[in-house]
């Protein structure tokens, strides 16, 4: 079983990424042929690479999709990451109930040539798996005071722990707990709608999981924080910056925060094409790491 789940997680990148494509490819006319919620555009934001609503790299407080109260909504996505030694694709899919509950999931493969051919490693990619649920509590993000609230969590699980283990981490699983609350001004600043969302998040995460959770140096959990910050330059144009405290768990190699400036295109309530520019630090030793991220998403 252990030897066919990387293979079940290609193959599940290869058919989402047809799907995406054939997305793309469909006339506007018939993709508008049908609604999808009766949420305003971009109000479900994009889906970050953990799987759930939110900008490139940290979760929002909103749902996927358009859905509002007796609406389900619900989003399909790739995204793929380009640093100087590494690459990270994802793909995955979500549902919003009712704008009320939030289930994902997103399958991760990092190609790590640069740190695999040195130490002499087999294999050159490090996979996990995340499955995610959010619930929204209080608040909404355009027509009430307070902002929107939600609680997530993500579970997440390496599918090859060799790689993770030699570099001292604890375990091939763990859980991510966080609290999110995003506000959106329609009046903004001169015109131009802003937003704003935070979010407090307890881990022990290494780069996400795909290293593995805890670790030699500290195998607590620990709280740290994300933020986003997005201007709405129209309707259908938003442009922001995402930041993310990360842990630093491992005596192998240190852990920055990561940092994000996306730019999230919103042609219709069926499609968005997210383009950002990272700087994610030292990774497993490779140090300053940045690069390009590009995400595809479709939306139903």
């Amino acid at each position: 079983m252990a030897h066919a789940i990387p293979y079940v997680t290609k193959q599940a990148h290869r058919v989402l990424s047809m799907f995406l494509a054939c997305w793309l490819l469909t006339p506007t006319s018939s993709i508008n042929a049908y609604e999808v919620g009766s949420r305003l555009l971009a109000t479900g934001g994009v889906t970050q690479i953990e799987g759930s609503a939110g900008s490139g790299i940290v979760p929002w407080a909103v749902l996927p999709g358009y859905g509002q109260k007796d609406e389900w909504g619900g989003e399909v996505f790739g995204t793929y990451v380009n640093t100087n030694d590494y690459d990270l694709s994802v793909i995955g899919a979500s549902v919003g109930i009712n704008n009320r509950v939030e289930l994902s999931i997103a399958s991760q493969i990092l190609g790590i040539d640069s740190i695999a051919q040195p130490l002499g490693l087999p294999d050159n990619e490090l996979k996990q798996i995340v499955a995610g649920v959010k619930v929204r509590l209080f608040g909404d993000l355009i027509y009430t005071t307070l902002p929107q609230v939600s609680f997530g969590l993500q579970y997440k699980k390496n599918t090859d722990f060799d790689v993770p283990a030699l570099t001292g981490a604890k375990y091939d699983h763990g859980v991510d707990f966080y609290v999110a609350a995003t506000k959106l001004w329609l009046t903004g600043i001169n015109g131009y709608p802003i937003l704003l969302n935070t979010v407090a998040r307890s881990t022990k995460a290494n780069q996400l999981g795909l290293l593995g959770f805890g670790g030699d140096l500290d195998d607590s959990r620990s709280l740290l924080f994300e933020g986003s910050v997005g201007v709405l330059l129209r309707r259908d144009l938003v442009l922001g910056f995402d930041y993310r405290q990360k842990p630093d768990n491992l005596s192998f190699a240190k852990e920055d925060d990561w940092m994000d400036l996306f730019l999230a295109w919103f042609p219709n309530k069926h499609l968005s094409i997210t383009g950002a520019w990272t700087e994610l630090g030292d990774i497993a030793g490779k140090k300053n790491q940045s690069g390009f991220y590009i995400s595809l998403e479709g939306s139903f």
